[in-house]
């Protein structure tokens, strides 16, 4: 036949079948690849270079893991995480060349904030080292939480404070926590301050880590849909001063993402 006599073109199967590793694994990282294929390593990264450019791949920043673009897996909305991430993974990049401290993207779940994405990796300081993907942020104690909870509709915040109010709240703490929202929505960004009397799993940490965040909402038609920070150790800037620098470019990055989403939805 036919098909018998064509000599098939190796070059395009070996990308194909590094593709297909992709594709299967989610998330692989160059060793992996490696490993699979058996191919070298700088021949592997010219073909992932390749397929990033004709969009069926892309690296994420956290962990440089390289994954199938969303929509070669999946009909992804921009409310997906996966989608999110990958949307906003070229405007981190660009930010980690304007902003002296790394960044996290969070995404809204029932009672906390995720680490969906990071530039920590590309700041060679050992206070920089955010994430991994997947910690769990509170919504209350941590800017991101706090910019994304101040952000959204009445009737999601109240959904959400009320999966968070302690059993016998402090007298007035909600009222605390509500007013320390309209500021945040009135001034536009949030920080960790103040500290609020209710528990959870993020309060030890922020009190103890030394660091200082401040961070804004990511919003696609009118409504947030995630949050992304700024993150820096106390002793190298007040809040004010970092705010003062780095704050109009946080707000771009975060425009950005939003405008690139509504433009690219799935």
């Amino acid at each position: 036949m036919l098909e018998q006599r064509v000599k098939t073109v190796r070059a395009l199967e070996r990308g194909l079948d590094v593709l297909i590793e992709v594709q299967t694994r989610k998330a692989a990282s160059l060793h992996e690849l490696h490993q699979a294929t058996a191919l070298p390593k700088a021949t592997l990264l010219r073909m992932l270079v390749t397929l990033g450019q004709k969009g069926l791949i892309w690296q994420r920043l956290a962990d440089g893991a390289y994954l199938p673009h969303v929509d070669q897996v999946e009909r992804a909305s921009f409310t997906s995480a996966a989608r999110i991430a990958e949307i906003a993974s070229p405007h981190m990049k660009a930010l980690s060349t304007k902003v002296a401290w790394p960044s996290v993207l969070g995404a809204p779940r029932l009672d906390h904030m995720e680490i969906i994405e990071t530039n920590s990796p590309l700041f060679r300081l050992d206070s920089a080292t955010l994430g991994p993907i997947g910690v769990k942020l509170s919504y209350i104690h941590t800017a991101t939480g706090r910019a994304y909870l101040a952000a959204c509709g009445d009737a999601e915040r109240d959904s959400i404070i009320d999966r968070l109010r302690p059993a016998n709240p402090p007298e007035g703490s909600e009222s605390d926590l509500r007013q320390m929202l309209l500021q945040v929505r009135q001034r536009g960004y949030a920080t960790r301050d103040p500290m609020l009397p209710w528990p959870d799993r993020s309060k030890q940490l922020v009190l103890r880590d030394g660091r200082r965040s401040m961070a804004v909402p990511i919003m696609v038609e009118g409504s947030p849909i995630a949050t992304i920070n700024v993150t820096w150790p106390g002793r190298r800037g007040t809040d004010e001063a970092v705010v003062k620098r780095h704050l109009e470019a946080l707000k771009q990055t975060a425009r950005a993402i939003g405008e690139a989403l509504e433009k690219n939805p799935n």
